[in-house]
């Protein structure tokens, strides 16, 4: 990302018109033209211009900025929706960002997708929730975007367009501002093209952040072994293999660790605290608006309404539980990142869903932080590798990424 001039087409709409990744505002360029003037008049020396001076920015449409609506890609109306603008926002003005426009996202981030199209192959999912805004920096719209995770919304989205996504650890970044899904979970995340990218936008939005110098040691690196990984497709996984042996060549060190033996229980308890917590965020909307939700969001609220509170506490506990396991295991094991694919395969085609987050599941349940890095291809469609650090160590596993990511960039095209 170029910070040292103003890298922005006010054409989207234009380019927009086959991808969909941003909710069409009316005279968007006007209102671009503007904000680029201020931000010049605010820093005419070059020499003090911010980090993100410059960048137009994708911003998920659950997320509220001011002077623009929030739909949620739901419709409800906007003015219900309404509220402060996000400290996320906020952040990334005064680093010297613009906002481009919102970026369509499925309903309430949760399931029924939006209109967003892969730009690699537009009969495909884009992935969701955040579709918009990793097909909006896939198609080179914007160079970096925000999205939010609650199970795999930043993450699969980002390896289904062949782009770099960063969920960081459960609550660096602050929510205030979102509308929750699950607020347990709900983590917000960014994109671009590359894992400089995400860690020169990390530095600007992320509480606490300390940049690390490139480490001289490789990292080791885990394969979590086990029912887990067998849940990704064959394709996934001989593309997994292969980017396995490329980091071995490289110098990783790469350890198959057996864990999540009882993995049907673990997606079974995080099911229980995102449903019932969905359906408590949206008990007042839903019964006021309940007929201009969508099917699929009807139906998460509904399966969360059947849940009680000790069978939502018994879940908390066992969550905890689950990620002191995790953490032993890394430390037992001499795991410095856990590796994965970043998704059951490539984009499926079609628009009917946003496909399957189960590859990151566990991670998004134990609040770990991920990166998703393009490796390879199948056919025209990208595939990603998922990277997986401990907790808190955010900056660790962006210095570690890179060497990672440059490591399975010489993945072949399937």
């Amino acid at each position: 990302m170029n910070n040292d001039r103003f890298d922005i087409d006010i054409d989207i709409d234009q380019l927009d018109e086959k991808i969909r990744a941003f909710v069409p505002e009316p005279d968007r360029g006007g209102r671009l033209r503007a904000e680029a003037a201020a931000i010049e008049a605010r820093w005419p020396d070059p020499a003090a211009r911010p980090a993100l001076y410059g960048i137009p920015v994708g911003i998920k449409d659950i997320v509220r900025v001011d002077g623009l609506a929030t739909r949620a890609g739901s419709a409800l109306p906007p003015e219900v929706l309404a509220g402060e603008e996000a400290t996320v926002v906020g952040r990334l003005r005064r680093a010297g960002a613009l906002v481009a426009g919102k970026t369509v996202t499925a309903e309430f981030a949760v399931l029924a997708p939006g209109p967003t199209r892969n730009p690699h192959n537009p009969e495909h999912t884009p992935g969701g929730s955040s579709s918009g805004s990793a097909a909006a920096v896939a198609a080179g719209m914007v160079p970096l975007a925000v999205g939010t995770q609650t199970v795999g919304s930043v993450i699969r989205p980002a390896a289904y367009c062949g782009v770099t996504g960063f969920k960081p650890t459960y609550g660096r970044i602050p929510m205030d501002g979102v509308i929750a899904n699950a607020p347990s979970f709900d983590t917000l995340g960014l994109y671009a093209s590359d894992v400089a990218g995400v860690a020169l936008a990390a530095g600007a939005v992320c509480d606490g952040w300390h940049p690390v110098a490139a480490p001289s040691a490789l990292p080791v690196l885990g394969v979590p072994e086990g029912p887990y990984l067998e849940c990704a497709g064959a394709e996934a996984l001989a593309a997994f293999d292969a980017q396995v042996q490329l980091l071995r060549a490289a110098g990783f060190d790469v350890r198959r660790v057996p864990v999540m033996a009882d993995f049907e229980q673990i997606r079974a308890q995080l099911f229980t605290m995102n449903r019932y917590e969905v359906a408590r965020t949206h008990a007042d909307w839903f019964a006021a608006y309940g007929e201009l939700y969508r099917p699929e969001t009807v139906k998460a609220i509904h399966e969360g309404q059947e849940i009680g509170h000790e069978a939502y506490a018994r879940a908390q506990r066992e969550r905890e539980e689950f990620r002191d396991r995790i953490a032993a295991s890394m430390t037992a094991h001499g795991i410095d990142l856990w590796i994965t694919p970043a998704a059951t395969g490539p984009a499926p085609r079609g628009l009917e869903t946003t496909g399957s987050s189960i590859m990151c599941l566990p991670w998004s349940n134990a609040g770990l932080p991920s990166l998703a890095v393009p490796a390879g291809w199948s056919g025209s469609l990208p595939l990603g590798l998922q990277l997986v650090g401990a907790h808190g160590a955010d900056e660790q596993l962006l210095a570690w990424a890179r060497g990672v990511a440059a490591a399975v960039a010489g993945s072949g095209r399937g």
